[in-house]
């Protein structure tokens, strides 16, 4: 997916999907911020950021997407 990123929620929930399986750490809030770093240059996370960590919050402890 890392070839083709757009500015929306869809394709950031994707990458960040992809990066979550690839990082191993217990602390979730800190994994989140390990795939922040590294979808820096998503679009999305660029032009939204405070929704992107919205949405990647609610992926992760309202969801309970990964377990």
């Amino acid at each position: 997916m890392r070839d083709k990123l757009y500015d929306n929620a869809d394709s950031f929930a994707m990458s960040f999907d992809e990066e979550w399986e690839r990082i191993n750490c217990e602390d979730l809030k800190l994994k989140i911020d390990k795939v922040f770093e590294l979808l820096s240059d998503h679009p999305f996370l660029i032009s939204n950021p405070e929704n992107a960590r919205k949405l990647a919050e609610f992926r992760v402890f309202s969801l309970k997407k990964f377990k």
